[in-house]
């Protein structure tokens, strides 16, 4: 069962979990938190790339993705549920990206994006795999 949990639910809980932490600010205050640097990483151009607390949300939500795209084209079998799965958290995604001001951010507008492309490119190859009857 536990492999028909759309993996993309992990960076929308540690979005929520930090929400959570800081206390249910409002959308400006937790911009600026994501917004402030963690680190500046030296590079080959002798200045800092600054990486903050956004940046990383967003980094680990691109490879999750990526990993939910190859599993989406490597299992057929719980598909369905997952496609369901995936289509429920992009609604709970979406209504708090609307409603609850700690979520109208630039970061979680990307997560929530990333979580639709997962719900669109899931159908779109299971979609293609009926097509060249591998399902």
């Amino acid at each position: 069962m536990f492999a028909a949990l759309p993996l993309m639910i992990l960076p929308v809980l540690a979005y929520n979990l930090m929400a959570m932490a800081m206390g249910g600010l409002h959308a400006r205050d937790i911009a600026q938190r994501l917004a402030g640097e963690i680190v500046g990483v030296p590079m080959a151009s002798r200045v800092d790339w600054p990486l903050n607390l956004g940046d990383l949300f967003v980094a680990g939500a691109l490879v999750v993705l990526f990993v939910e795209l190859l599993k989406s084209a490597a299992s057929r079998h719980m598909a369905v549920i997952n496609h369901s799965l995936s289509i429920v958290l992009f609604i709970g995604c979406l209504v708090e990206f609307l409603i609850f001001p700690a979520f109208a951010t630039s970061t979680f507008f990307l997560i929530t994006l990333m979580v639709f492309l997962d719900v669109l490119a899931g159908f779109l190859i299971t979609l293609a795999a009926e097509r060249r009857g591998d399902g």
